[in-house]
């Protein structure tokens, strides 16, 4: 009986693969266990297994730091025609940019000269002081116990789903800004990515990174084998760029006086916008978004980088951000039809590119022209507080032929920044505690900060070293705590 039933089943099999083939839908004999057992689709209407996740952050407040609120935004519509549904996309921004003052068109923002509106329809998850390190990793952990604040959402991801996390903003070796709270470090970073590995919820996770020195991030510190492939926007000792900036080539309408893109962002972004996602691996677009941000040259570029898991890179960009079905008919060329901008600025010098265009065109006498001038004295003041304040340390603590070469250490390529984070939190508290808030440009210095938990120093040796380089808080807004403690 057993045996009849089998053979039944097989001619049954062969009937509907002939009456197929008269049909020209089924053409393989192993495409028959597909009619009887069809493929799961996903939100897009493919035929992958699992659900598409995102999480977007601009770790950025400020009108000068436009570049990363829009990043996001457009970072958001690439994903949402790609297919993505609102429930699987976590936003995190400060959301002040869209209807600040200087914003010359309210309630719009742009990622490009002649861009669209990137903000609209964007969803609200997590504004302001929620957008913090804390909520960031339990979003991604899918812990919405720990969330406070915003909606609630959180990556929600099964063992078959894809997640894509992209952040953008300042950074500085081993950590990446917040608007608001400590900083996110990279230890923290990683000990909650091998966290999601561990819960087995993803088949695999793509990381954009966006950040000056954001290599250390996963430098020496990101494992193979948690199906994870990460890109960043520079290595571990170098500045990324802004680009669409005032004054470049092409240059941001003129009543526009901030940058409005972030090179290594708007690489990847616009590249996808052209293609069929079908048809491009996460390879081909990291070679693609490298060429463009180094620009030809390094004196306007950084060095993209790639961790992790390689063999991902061999995926196609469909299975992490849909595709535009607008794009269906344009096929991969291995080219960038997107040429660079003739020049970029410096993330850390953005504020100040801010700053001056802002005093040079207000009226001679107005208080628009004298708040300018106050901002750019500030912070000057501010940097030049901040480096004076580290080098001091350094030669109090090591002596003055041997203080800047400790602090200037590079450790060798694979390596982590250090192997002591605890100390190096513990240290720059210390610092702010004395010498005011490091903030965005202050990132720049953490590599000497290491450098001290490195050689040995304790928390009372650089406490008193602090005391004795800075006598007193500077009293600027850029310097102040009152946005919490790095760490």
């Amino acid at each position: 009986m057993i045996r009849y039933a089998a053979v039944a089943l097989l001619l049954l099999a062969l009937s509907i693969t002939a009456v197929a083939d008269a049909r020209n839908v089924l053409k393989l004999p192993s495409e028959v266990a597909d009619f009887f057992h069809p493929k799961q689709s996903n939100d897009a209407g493919d035929d992958s297994v699992g659900t598409r996740w995102a999480v977007l952050l601009a770790g950025s407040s400020g009108y000068w730091n436009y570049r990363h609120q829009a990043d996001v935004c457009h970072a958001y519509q690439i994903l949402k025609k790609g297919g993505l549904k609102d429930e699987n996309i976590v936003v995190f921004m400060y959301d002040d940019i869209a209807y600040d003052e200087e914003n010359p068109r309210p309630g719009v923002i742009i990622n490009s000269p002649n861009g669209d509106d990137v903000y609209k329809g964007v969803p609200k998850d997590y504004t302001g002081d929620d957008v913090n390190a804390k909520n960031f990793l339990a979003a991604i952990l899918g812990n919405k116990t720990a969330i406070t604040g915003g909606t609630g959402k959180v990556v929600d991801s099964g063992p078959n789903d894809h997640i894509f996390i992209y952040y953008t903003d300042h950074g500085g070796p081993g950590v990446l800004g917040m608007p608001f709270g400590p900083y996110l470090y990279a230890d923290d970073l990683i000990e909650v990515l091998k966290k999601k590995h561990a819960s087995g919820t993803y088949k695999s996770l793509v990381f954009y990174l966006e950040a000056c020195e954001s290599g250390s991030i996963f430098e020496g510190l990101l494992p193979e084998g948690l199906n994870i492939y990460a890109t960043t926007a520079s290595n571990a000792e170098e500045s990324s760029w802004g680009t669409y900036c005032p004054g470049d080539n092409p240059s941001p309408p003129t009543e526009y006086e901030t940058c409005l893109g972030d090179l290594y962002s708007v690489a990847w972004m616009e590249d996808s916008e052209i293609h069929n996602l079908r048809a491009e691996t996460l390879k081909q677009q990291y070679h693609l978004v490298k060429e463009r941000t180094s620009n030809g040259n390094l004196a306007y570029g950084s060095h993209v980088m790639q961790y992790g898991d390689l063999k991902l890179s061999l995926e196609d960009l469909f299975l992490y951000m849909g595709t535009n079905p607008a794009n269906d008919n344009y096929t991969f060329v291995n080219e960038n039809s997107l040429r660079p901008s003739s020049k970029a600025v410096n993330q850390r010098d953005a504020d100040l590119l801010h700053f001056w265009q802002k005093f040079t065109k207000a009226p001679e006498g107005s208080a628009r022209k004298f708040e300018a001038q106050k901002q750019v004295v500030e912070a000057m003041s501010h940097r030049m507080h901040i480096d004076n304040s580290i080098k001091l340390i350094g030669k109090l603590l090591f002596g003055i032929e041997k203080g800047p070469e400790i602090l200037k250490t590079v450790r060798p390529a694979g390596q982590p920044l250090t192997d002591e984070w605890e100390c190096l939190k513990s240290l720059v508290r210390t610092f702010e505690t004395q010498c005011g808030s490091i903030s965005q440009y202050g990132m720049k210095h953490m590599r000497s900060i290491a450098n001290i938990c490195n050689a040995g120093i304790t928390k009372e040796q650089m406490a008193e070293a602090a005391a004795q380089a800075c006598i007193s808080l500077p009293s600027n807004s850029w310097s102040s705590l009152h946005r919490g403690f790095s760490a």
